[in-house]
């Protein structure tokens, strides 16, 4: 490889690291015990995903930038480079590594609905939003890991799981943009909104405290596909489910947590902890 192109692939790949950095910091420094090949495409994978959930999750939304992206992408997925990294980068990826193009599809899809879509208010609605926002996600690290058929279930469960921490989680922050992604049936309340829960908390932790359920059964279905996983892969991915299970354990014991500030483990714990399973896996 010349200097030249070499010198172009590392300012590619900073980008990737940047994006996705810029998102997520729990599983970002997992991401970083994956082997340098592995991380590059995890990278590459999760810089593309970023761009667009950025496009719908702007204030105010940049609804044209994300048709724009989209456009841009189906051309690229056609033969027709969008002399975009992010975009070109997955394209490459994809076609390395097999991905369903519908899994793509489903992703620009579910990202489609933050535009237009503010209420997902059954569980069945929930579910069609995190299948394209989050399983697919698991679904595409399947292929990058090259883990068998078997895994799939699991991966598509690590991924809905992760999700739906993060809805619970963001419940002040998605509230505020008027958004409501868990399945606001299921309460007696009208919103989520900090003003109506406090004046009815039992019902908000009792709310909270099934849909935490709900996430220890997705949880636990997840990692039961750890078996799947070579060693150099289950550093990385454990970690970033043993900090998604801490930050269940605080809103746990405290639902009203979620409205004081957001429940993410530092930068520390996420080392300590991938360090710890280094020594224990």
């Amino acid at each position: 490889m010349s200097i030249l192109m070499s010198g172009r692939v590392q300012m590619v790949t900073e980008l990737h690291r940047r994006t996705f950095r810029s998102g997520s910091r729990t599983y970002f420094i997992s991401s970083r015990f994956f082997p340098r090949a592995v991380r590059d495409d995890v990278f590459a994978l999760y810089g593309f995903v970023r761009r667009a959930d950025d496009y719908v999750d702007s204030i105010p939304q940049d609804s044209d930038g994300f048709v724009a992206f989209r456009e841009r992408y189906e051309r690229a997925a056609r033969g027709n480079p969008a002399d975009d990294p992010l975009i070109d980068s997955f394209v490459e990826l994809s076609e390395r590594k097999n991905f369903d193009p519908e899994w793509t599809k489903a992703f620009l899809h579910s990202m489609e609905l933050d535009l237009t879509k503010q209420v997902h208010a059954t569980i069945e609605e929930s579910l069609t939003y995190i299948y394209g926002s989050a399983e697919v996600i698991g679904l595409f690290m399947a292929k990058i890991l090259d883990l068998s058929n078997e895994a799939s279930e699991s991966a598509r469960m690590l991924g809905r799981a992760m999700q739906f921490i993060n809805f619970i989680r963001d419940i002040a922050e998605d509230t505020r943009l008027g958004r409501t992604y868990l399945p606001i049936s299921e309460c007696p309340l009208k919103s989520l909104s900090e003003s109506e829960v406090r004046e009815s908390p039992e019902e908000f932790r009792i709310f909270v405290s099934n849909q935490l359920k709900r996430y220890s059964e997705w949880q636990e279905r997840a990692e039961a596909g750890y078996r799947y996983l070579p060693h150099r892969y289950l550093v990385p991915i454990r970690t970033a489910g043993d900090m998604y299970k801490w930050t269940a354990r605080k809103i746990a014991a405290d639902p009203f947590v979620v409205f004081d500030r957001a429940v993410k483990p530092g930068r520390l714990r996420i080392v300590t902890r991938a360090l710890k399973n280094m020594i224990q896996s």
